[in-house]
């Protein structure tokens, strides 16, 4: 069972600033003299362990040029709103065999990350055609962790995504191959947010209450925040075709405050038959709106 909780709760800066291996650095540490520390050592091991198996660990120069806009026209366009971002910090092991042949899990000081992330879906609209009151607008809870695929792109892999719409889910599955859910879902937003959401055929809810504080800024390269905000690709898996697919999304850097989070559950958790968490998130931030740009699916492997 997922958990309710009651908690204030900040986010941790002692987490920010520390930047994964690449192989340059990689290579200093392995000639280095006094050797490295343990933990050092395990990410080297880590790192290398993937080249053997093909699968490149996207380094900082791959992580800024997965943020770039993509070329090509988008097909979507939507504003994101109120987001609040939970991410605690699990061992790899844990969510390896919850992923698709073709991704590997990302990581940040060694760790895996899990994050759940309710907010605000707005104003959803093809190009060229406006948005359409009623269908445009719901709201949407998200269960993530990080990849990246052979060639090292660096992005999301959705667990779920519930949603209060049910035309919303039903196209979230066809045109992009998510795993959208239908859900109950109410919100109250004014200088807290409060945030409930039960998904179709679960007992338990999840319950969130929060607020932005602090001064808005924007992720460094190399911190923590941007391992875990500045994320521009997604992946999915189609099952009829078993195809690894991805789609890229564009939008300007986060503007994030710090969180105050007086009541969280991680009972999505639960929902997804994920390994439970029995502590505060690690981190947690908000972010009042981005506007995003929505680019087409494209199989692994294809030009995107």
């Amino acid at each position: 069972m997922g958990q309710s909780h009651r908690h204030h709760l900040e986010a941790v800066p002692g987490l920010v600033g520390v930047v994964p291996l690449t192989l340059r650095q990689t290579a200093s540490l392995l000639q280095a003299d006094p050797p490295p520390e343990p933990t050092q050592a395990l990410k080297v091991i880590s790192l290398m362990s993937s080249i053997r198996k093909g699968f490149p660990f996207p380094d900082d120069g791959a992580r800024e040029t997965a943020c770039q806009c993509p070329i090509g026209k988008p097909t979507m366009f939507q504003s994101w709103q109120n987001l609040l971002f939970l991410h605690w910090a699990v061992p790899a092991k844990t969510l390896k065999g919850h992923l698709p042949q073709g991704l590997s899990l990302d990581g940040f000081e060694g760790q895996a990350w899990l994050g759940i992330v309710p907010f605000f879906m707005r104003d959803i609209r093809p190009r060229r055609l406006p948005a359409i009151p009623g269908i445009s607008n719901f709201l949407e809870l998200n269960v993530r962790t990080y990849v990246y695929d052979e060639s090292g792109i660096p992005g999301v892999w959705f667990f779920s995504l519930d949603a209060n719409r049910r035309l919303a889910c039903a196209l979230g599955r066809s045109l992009f191959h998510l795993p959208y859910r239908k859900a109950k879902m109410s919100t109250q937003a004014g200088e807290w947010v409060d945030y409930r959401a039960l998904r179709k055929g679960e007992t338990e809810s999840a319950d969130y209450r929060y607020r932005g504080i602090g001064p808005n800024r924007i992720t460094e390269p190399g911190s923590l925040e941007f391992f875990l905000l500045e994320r521009y690709v997604l992946y999915s898996h189609e099952k009829k075709k078993n195809r690894l697919c991805r789609a890229r999304v564009h939008h300007e850097p986060y503007r994030f405050h710090d969180a105050e989070v007086e009541r969280f559950s991680t009972e999505p958790l639960a929902w997804n038959h994920l390994p439970p968490v029995s502590t505060p998130p690690d981190h947690a931030c908000t972010v009042p709106r981005v506007d995003a740009s929505i680019f087409s699916l494209c199989e692994v492997g294809t030009a995107p």
